[in-house]
């Protein structure tokens, strides 16, 4: 068995409540992204996306993963899809970093070797230790009363954890902050999230207005690890650290020097579901909750999501983010489909969803392997 075609694709996104406003003005309605089919020797495929939040979020862009595949195909085609290791040693022979862009080949691989076997990814992936997810929803920065709006009615639709983006100044993110939590109840967590905009002494003053609130966790305030630490050392706010955790040296660290008590992981960041499952499993061991998600993405990006979240211990797991949920566009009908915010782990093989491909258009590049 040996990986015969890679195809690389393309398209777009749409975010579904119009604009998507984070720190720094960083404003998004659309979204290109890539989409691998890696085809096996007896016919079967195998699909993984990545689609990174646009250009200015991580080093990491839709043209950039592009022309990284370009760098990878002829190192992919001819591998076996079962043999993961070797695939991700063979990448790394002919192109140091750019994890995100190995990712979608790694997701691929995980659906493709999943289906060979007949046997979800899940599985794959440590085991399956629940049928569905808790989801969490990130709520656009705007005004305070958008703000609250928009989390009333992510809750009607059994929402319950809330990501609520923040990085203006500290007074108008306290304000933020303290509306949705006056217009919640007991079972309803929020995550200040100012994606590493505040200045440190933007983040200690906001902290200090927001110190003792209920219901509360604070997630990368500022850019750098060392700044957070600085201003976990003054609170006693749980800490999410997301940004900066991209490898297990960061991960242990952030345990060691107690700057954490809980790590977003992307899988595209940490470079595919092989180095997210390391992550993870590690994390659990040191007592790090966990929310499991993507930079972006649609239907495959939530699945690979769903895949690894379902694999994770519950008590570690604090939400995951079923991203298609978030877009319009769907390659693969629309599956796995959220409910009362509740992700379905698929039990179907590989990743669990049938792509469509004539919702891809024509490949954008092709590799094929050598006959023999």
């Amino acid at each position: 068995m040996r990986i015969e075609q890679m195809s690389v694709y393309a398209y777009t996104l749409t975010y579904a409540h119009g604009t998507y406003v984070m720190s720094g003005e960083r404003r998004i309605t659309t979204l290109e992204s890539t989409v691998v089919a890696l085809r096996a020797s007896d016919g079967t495929t195998g699909y993984g996306e990545v689609c990174p939040l646009g250009s200015t979020y991580l080093p990491a862009s839709a043209r950039g993963a592009r022309a990284a595949l370009a760098e990878l195909g002829d190192a992919v085609v001819g591998q076996d899809p079962t043999n993961l290791g070797a695939l991700r040693a063979s990448m790394d022979g002919v192109l140091a970093g750019h994890g995100y862009a190995k990712s979608v080949v790694d997701i691929a691989a995980h659906d493709l070797f999943g289906k060979i076997c007949g046997t979800s990814a899940c599985e794959l992936l440590g085991g399956r230790r629940a049928g569905e997810v808790p989801l969490y929803v990130a709520v656009p920065l705007g005004p305070v009363g958008q703000m609250v709006e928009f989390v009333l009615g992510q809750r009607e639709r059994g929402i319950h954890r809330f990501q609520l983006k923040v990085g203006s100044s500290p007074e108008r993110d306290a304000e933020r902050v303290r509306a949705v939590l006056e217009a919640t109840a007991a079972e309803d967590l929020i995550v200040a999230d100012a994606n590493g905009a505040w200045r440190l002494p933007d983040a200690v003053h906001a902290i200090g207005l927001l110190e003792g609130l209920p219901r509360l966790r604070i997630e990368q305030p500022c850019a750098s690890f060392d700044e957070c630490a600085q201003v976990r050392r003054r609170t006693s706010l749980p800490m999410v650290l997301d940004e900066v955790i991209v490898d297990v040296r960061s991960l242990v660290r952030a345990a060691a020097e107690h700057v954490a008590e809980a790590v977003n992981l992307k899988i595209s960041r940490v470079g595919g579901l092989g180095p997210a499952r390391v992550l993870r499993d590690l994390a659990v061991e040191l007592g790090l909750g966990l929310t499991i998600e993507d930079t972006w993405g649609g239907d495959l990006c939530s699945a690979a999501v769903s895949c690894l979240a379902g694999s994770t211990s519950p008590g570690s797991l604090f939400a995951a983010s079923y991203m298609n949920d978030w877009t319009l566009e769907h390659v693969a009908g629309y599956r796995p489909r959220s409910l009362d915010g509740r992700g379905p782990v698929p039990e179907a093989p590989g990743l669990g969803v049938d792509v469509d491909e004539s919702t891809l258009g024509e490949a954008l590049l092709g590799f094929s392997a050598a006959p023999g």
